[in-house]
């Protein structure tokens, strides 16, 4: 990593963003291009369930002026008692993409992901709206295939007027295509993070849809004392209030603060890498917390 500059200290992060090894519009290389072209001063790709996309912008080479974390985003399952339902995000940054463990992980989530495509698209046949593996394969190229790569080629067919209309009426939680998801148990997916060199981060909190101060409170706590170290205060979809909630709870309980924009390119209409939906602002300190924890 390299030593920041004077420059960097008012600087704008992004350390939530998705290329085409998962479900992103954006390959690696063209990610690093443009961050550099933002001027942003670090960077991590934190594609679903694989390193695919940290791997390549490593081989294809970092800019010199950008600091380049390794990361995931891991679909696990909540704690049970928490009283949440579905997928919790955990991501994962400064990892290392050859540890046999995670990636054995991973292999696991990815063969639950290419077995559930197939059923969404048996059920949106059932809908009247036929399509076929191979038809999504040109979709996906070398991503791992997911219900965003369906979503395109819902829009792509006339099935959908958007992404988010084929979520809306078709793919999303408890609409007529929807497949329950594999989702690894919450300490695994943290543990294996942490035993391939990283730092494991629960995403965007706001969106697991906990309201309740003290019940929030008690579920960080608890990924806490399985391993979690930070927390993703700063998302474009929090309320302020909630952004400075999340702050505070990281303080208090001694955690890391990162944020980003979860951006997908042209997948996410409205969300620009570093500003979000404009005004976004991720501060170069928090990549130094993050790297100065990474370096223990």
């Amino acid at each position: 990593m390299r030593k920041p500059l004077a420059s960097d200290l008012s600087a704008g992060i992004d350390l939530h963003v998705h290329s085409t090894a998962s479900d992103g519009s954006l390959t690696p290389s063209q990610i690093l291009a443009m961050a550099d072209r933002l001027g942003l001063k670090a960077v991590s790709i934190t594609d679903h369930d694989t390193l695919g996309g940290s791997i390549a912008a490593m081989a294809a080479g970092i800019p010199a002026t950008l600091a380049f974390l390794t990361g995931i985003e891991v679909s696990a399952a909540a704690p049970t008692g928490c009283g949440l339902n579905g997928s919790i995000h955990i991501l994962g940054y400064g990892i290392d993409p050859r540890n046999c463990a995670l990636n054995q992980l991973l292999d696991v989530l990815q063969n639950a992901r290419k077995n559930r495509n197939p059923q969404i698209i048996s059920r949106l046949a059932s809908l009247g709206m036929a399509m076929d593996t191979d038809e999504l394969a040109s979709i996906v190229g070398d991503a791992v295939a997911g219900r965003a790569h369906i979503a395109q080629l819902m829009v792509k067919k006339g099935m959908a007027h958007s992404i988010d209309d084929a979520f809306d009426r078709f793919l999303g939680r408890n609409r007529p295509a929807y497949v329950e998801k594999f989702r690894v148990p919450m300490g695994d997916a943290i543990a294996a993070i942490n035993q391939a060199g990283g730092v494991a981060v629960l995403a965007h909190p706001h969106l697991t849809g906990m309201t309740d101060p003290e019940a929030f409170e008690a579920f960080l706590l608890t990924l806490q004392s399985m391993g979690l170290k930070g927390i993703e205060a700063i998302y474009p979809d929090h309320p302020e209030a909630a952004t400075a909630e999340y702050c505070r709870l990281a303080l208090k309980h001694n955690l890391l603060i990162t944020g980003g924009t979860d951006f997908h390119g042209e997948v996410t209409p409205g969300i620009q890498m570093g500003i979000g939906r404009g005004g976004f602002h991720v501060p170069y300190a928090l990549y130094q917390a993050l790297a100065a924890n990474l370096e223990r």
